[in-house]
């Protein structure tokens, strides 16, 4: 107790002194017992960190021209597994990123004489990470929040399941679950937590991820179709994209400002 004591005090006058996480949990761990190893550990993780992809504002282009069904559907399954989104099907299917139509996707652009090409086309939905999202407004216990890079997060064990933010949301692009996932997931991806019944989950532009230095999941199997970068920077490749592509964003008169485009 005497020991646990020293320790702990040890850990409050390093903090005291202004020392970084990392430093802390590098001083308590010194005597290398299991609690010990998991907080060098924990401090290996926020040294990663320093390797995490950054961006003041993060977005992403999607070619709808060089995906097809097959792709749509590969890029839905690697999402999906590395996420342990479950796979339930019906009223309650909870998805991440799905294939979708023209018409339902662009509900505001679609006319008459949308070619047949695109009409059938597979078009790729997800949460847009809006610049203006009401998502966030609604939410009372801030379990959504927008960060400052433009992502939009969820605090899996801040929420309290209200489903406001799915009402707010004009997207439809979250999920909730009615039920206990783990029995519906294939095969439990250790890298990312999974959820628990009674609170929702949606696309999280692979944050897990771009805290390890990699790019979304998404972008990597699509073969150049998702493009993936910072829209604050001029010469990023999705900026260049928007200069030589005609784009169009989602339901635009909504003043939500999606970070998603698509090339049609």
């Amino acid at each position: 107790m005497k020991e646990s004591r020293r320790k702990f005090l040890k850990i409050a006058g390093v903090s005291a002194i202004g020392i970084g996480t990392g430093s802390v949990l590098t001083a308590f761990a010194s005597s290398g017992s299991k609690e010990e190893k998991a907080a060098q550990a924990a401090g290996a993780r926020f040294k990663h960190r320093a390797e995490s992809l950054k961006a003041g504002h993060w977005g992403m282009v999607i070619d709808t021209r060089k995906i097809d069904a097959d792709l749509a559907a590969k890029i839905q399954e690697t999402c999906h597994s590395i996420h342990n989104v479950p796979g339930i099907e019906g009223k309650q299917e909870l998805k991440w990123i799905w294939p979708s139509d023209y018409k339902h996707v662009f509900p505001m652009q679609t006319n008459p004489y949308v070619s047949e090409q695109l009409k059938k086309a597979p078009i790729l939905a997800l949460c847009n990470h809006c610049e203006n999202p009401p998502c966030v407004r609604v939410c009372p216990t801030k379990a959504t929040f927008q960060r400052e890079d433009g992502i939009i997060m969820m605090d899996f064990h801040r929420c309290i399941g209200c489903r406001f933010c799915m009402a707010g949301c004009p997207y439809g692009a979250r999920s909730f679950n009615f039920r206990d996932p783990k029995p519906f997931i294939k095969e439990m991806d250790p890298m990312y937590p999974h959820r628990m019944i009674g609170v929702v989950e949606k696309c999280n532009f692979c944050d897990e991820r771009l805290a390890r230095g990699q790019m979304p999941a998404c972008v990597e199997v699509s073969k150049g179709a998702i493009l993936f970068g910072d829209l604050d920077d001029p010469d990023s490749n999705v900026r260049k994209a928007l200069r030589a592509n005609t784009t169009i964003r989602r339901k635009p008169s909504l003043g939500t400002s999606p970070s998603v485009y698509y090339i049609v």
